[in-house]
């Protein structure tokens, strides 16, 4: 009988080890580890077996990186765990006369992807006074760390508890015609234009909603641009609200108590920020995320509520500051990465959390992996001498590895770096 069951245990041992490829670690040293152009960047990888939670390679996965974008898987956790299944649009209240509104941090408010607009349509439809009340916001306009330089930059609007349009206007330009939407914009932003031998851009006063238009005579070409405004203080947010409305809208002193009005489910908002990597949906979330948890919107309370209860067991308690991966003051290991997205594939249906992440040729992947559709969900990672890369691999036996890959300090282009750990992963996929 004891003879048997050695037999039984030496058996599994050997199934395991035959799992695991044997050239993993020698894949790594020959596409990235040793490679000429990365071996003296700073690198970390991670690799799970999900289903056995034993670790097919562990490389300095206990060392801190700056993981740039990859920051939002710890956002869409946060997101899943505690928005429910619909965002929060707004507080409000009623009496006979007025409803008085409190903004909850919904990106989703007149942003032309979602067509769903509930409460456009419920202070459309009232013919009571409407009245803003300030919302409680710990928030800056900025994230912690970010660059002030990109003040103008697409990828970093200003964060708000009632956001508008995006926080963004949407330019085109068409020779040296242009067009602006929302359309008061071109009135109350002061657009100028100026002529640019090279380039078509559009461009913002660093303090002041003055827009500056470059454009080209000979250029018939269309182009499209998304410059952040300045979202101001609660009296800009009344006038934004009554230009849109066309009816007034009165301004209170003090922040209301009331029921939530839910706008779109979360799945769609989820999307679009893991697949095109929007910053500006990330950070909106865990404003959201903190309305519900309380009075105040307030993105550290909810970092910190994380901290303290799902992730207090993270294997090493990581420096959390933003929801998008803009502030390089976001220091996570590759095997935090594994234990979060572990965490998500055990908790909910893969049929709706593989989607949520971009797959070989979509999204931000959609250059790479091309040879894994349907076998790879990934979030990228983006920054100056940072490239990030964590998710699901699907192998050709079928087994789904839960995987992290940072790179740091590099010194070379972030496209060699990206294609060295292509190499690598696709390697493992078919190995």
């Amino acid at each position: 009988m004891r003879s048997f069951l050695f037999s039984i245990i030496a058996f599994l041992i050997t199934t395991a080890a035959l799992a695991q490829p044997k050239n993993i670690r020698k894949w790594a040293d020959e596409e990235l580890l040793r490679k000429k152009d990365i071996r003296n960047a700073h690198t970390g990888i991670c690799i799970m077996d999900a289903a056995t939670g034993k670790y097919w390679l562990q490389y300095q996965d206990d060392k801190f990186f700056t993981p740039a974008s990859n920051t939002k898987i710890f956002t869409l956790f946060t997101g899943l765990e505690l928005l429910g299944d619909s965002l929060p649009a707004m507080r409000y209240a009623e009496d006979d006369t007025a409803i008085y509104i409190q903004g909850t941090g919904d990106p989703s408010f007149l942003h032309p992807d979602f067509s769903y607009q509930p409460v456009m349509e419920k202070l459309t439809q009232t013919d009571k006074r409407i009245w803003l009340a300030p919302a409680l916001i710990r928030n800056k306009r900025f994230g912690p760390g970010w660059a002030w330089s990109d003040y103008a930059d697409y990828y970093q609007p200003e964060l708000n508890a009632w956001p508008m349009y995006g926080n963004v206007a949407r330019i085109n330009i068409t020779g040296s015609a242009y067009t602006v939407s929302p359309a008061y914009f071109a009135r109350d932003l002061q657009l100028v234009r100026e002529k640019a031998p090279e380039e078509v851009l559009a461009d913002r006063d660093e303090r002041s909603n003055r827009f500056i238009l470059h454009y080209r005579t000979d250029d018939r070409a269309s182009h499209d641009f998304e410059v952040p405004f300045i979202t101001g203080g609660n009296e800009q947010l009344v006038q934004r609200l009554q230009d849109t409305l066309r009816r007034e809208v009165g301004l209170l002193n003090t922040p209301i108590r009331g029921p939530l009005l839910k706008s779109i489910p979360v799945d769609t908002l989820f999307q679009p920020m893991m697949h095109r990597s929007d910053n500006f949906f990330a950070e909106q979330i865990l404003m959201m995320c903190s309305a519900m948890l309380g009075d105040s919107i307030d993105s550290r309370k909810t970092i910190r509520y994380m901290l303290d209860s799902t992730l207090k067991d993270l294997p090493h308690p990581p420096r959390w500051a933003d929801g998008s991966g803009l502030s390089r003051y976001n220091l996570i290991t590759p095997r935090d990465f594994v234990y979060v997205l572990n965490k998500m594939y055990k908790k909910y249906p893969k049929e709706r959390l593989l989607p949520l992440f971009p797959s070989g040729g979509k999204g931000t992947l959609r250059t790479y992996y091309q040879q894994l559709p349907g076998r790879l969900y990934a979030k990228t990672g983006t920054l100056s001498g940072c490239v990030a890369l964590s998710g699901y691999i699907v192998t050709r036996s079928g087994k789904t590895l839960v995987f992290s890959v940072l790179v740091n300090n590099h010194d070379t282009t972030s496209t060699v770096v990206r294609r060295a750990v292509e190499r690598f992963l696709l390697k493992v996929a078919n190995g």
